[in-house]
């Protein structure tokens, strides 16, 4: 009970050092979710309005990448990033924006199989209505994009699920630098090896709560976004 108790105190005196974890990962992990929908959406668009030698075995692909070990993207980013890789001058390495290009690399197949899909439905359903308009491939994609635009928030909700619980990439790539790159989730991690188990349970409940809330939302937007359209 003491863990608890000692859990709740750290949230509810706004604890700086929990108060930073959580900020941090927040920023990484939002800022991976972005780039990835920036990557990933108009990637799976395409797939599903284009067909193209190939095509087949690149979805079989996209689907089986959704399920990349994430230590095996961790290590890949490592040597790409460390001295002697081919980017180690940017000197990223151990960084934030090392873990966020970690994170991307993870959720982009997600978003972007995810919104093929998606796309690849109401294509079937708004195929004759566009050809017979005459509307060109990048006017369909968009056209598409935009109104599955709250179908896709599930495409999103999954890539910051798989971005929020990342444990291995970012422990590899971020090296879970006290203060600088420690995330939610490493912290977790140490804490509860160190024996420190308030501050671990604190920063998985708010851990749970981030994505309780991002769900409740989305469900919210798109239950709005069905009784506007009906």
């Amino acid at each position: 009970m003491s863990d608890e108790l000692g859990a709740w105190q750290l949230i509810l005196n706004s604890d700086p050092t929990l108060l930073a974890i959580v900020r941090l990962s927040l920023a990484v992990s939002l800022s991976a979710v972005a780039l990835a929908a920036l990557a990933g959406m108009p990637l799976g668009a395409l797939l599903a309005l284009t067909r193209f030698p190939g095509r087949s075995a690149l979805v079989v692909l996209l689907n089986a990448l959704m399920g990349l070990p994430p230590v095996v993207v961790g290590l890949a980013v490592y040597l790409l990033l460390s001295r002697s890789g081919p980017l180690g001058a940017m000197g990223i390495l151990f960084t934030p924006t090392a873990m966020v290009i970690a994170q991307t690399i993870l959720i982009v197949p997600i978003i972007a199989a995810l919104t093929r899909q998606t796309v690849e439905d109401l294509w079937v359903e708004y195929r004759d209505e566009l050809s017979a308009m005459d509307v060109s491939p990048a006017g369909r994609m968009t056209t598409l994009l935009w109104d599955a635009r709250f179908s896709l928030l599930t495409a999103l909700l999954a890539g910051f699920g798989r971005a929020a619980a990342e444990v291995g990439a970012v422990m590899i790539v971020g090296g879970n630098i006290d203060g600088f790159t420690r995330t939610m989730t490493t912290a977790v991690a140490l804490e509860t090896s160190k024996g420190n188990l308030p501050l671990a349970m604190g920063l998985g409940l708010i851990l749970v709560v981030i994505v309780l809330a991002i769900n409740a939302a989305a469900w919210g937007t798109r239950v709005w976004s069905e009784r506007q359209a009906g």
